[in-house]
């Protein structure tokens, strides 16, 4: 397989890989929720804006002077929420690839690495979230074992997409 194709090859398994792995991380977070608090959970409710994602397809949409309708902002935040993700998963395969780390160590660093740049950093900063300090911490550890999950998973979806295609590093 020649370089290009297999780059394509590795994008198209790391978007695979960031939807799938989205979908095996909303559940984590849900229950984690659930099993907080209703006063740490009524302290994260007053403090949230809203969904980031949400939030994040609202501003851009004003900042761009487009008005959406409510299905298409349902569908803004989405590609919002997806998109991130997608466009985190290749950070593993460059790990795996690039960085010789194996599929575990791989996994809590991209994880890990996205939970500190985009949710603590990149999420209150634009102002898709209410500043750091008006969470309680226990939504800040729900959010980065969330995203561990997030990268375990999008490590098992890659780690078996190249097993299959014989181009596992």
């Amino acid at each position: 397989m020649g370089r290009f194709a297999a780059i394509v090859e590795d994008a198209a398994v790391s978007a695979v890989a960031g939807y799938l792995g989205t979908k095996a991380m909303e559940p984590v977070s849900m229950k984690l929720y659930e099993r907080e608090s209703e006063q740490h959970r009524a302290q994260e409710d007053e403090a949230r804006p809203g969904p980031p994602f949400q939030v994040a397809a609202e501003k851009t949409a004003k900042l761009l002077g487009v008005k959406f309708t409510e299905q298409q902002l349902q569908q803004a935040s989405m590609a919002f929420h997806y998109g991130l993700a997608i466009s985190w998963a290749p950070v593993y395969g460059l790990l795996r690839r690039r960085g010789h780390l194996s599929p575990v160590p791989a996994g809590l660093t991209m994880g890990s690495t996205m939970s500190l740049i985009a949710d603590e950093m990149m999420t209150p900063l634009l102002g898709f979230s209410a500043p750091n300090r008006a969470y309680p911490l226990v939504t800040h550890v729900r959010g980065y074992v969330a995203h561990l999950a997030f990268g375990f998973a999008v490590a098992g979806v890659t780690e078996t997409a190249w097993c299959l295609r014989g181009r596992r590093p």
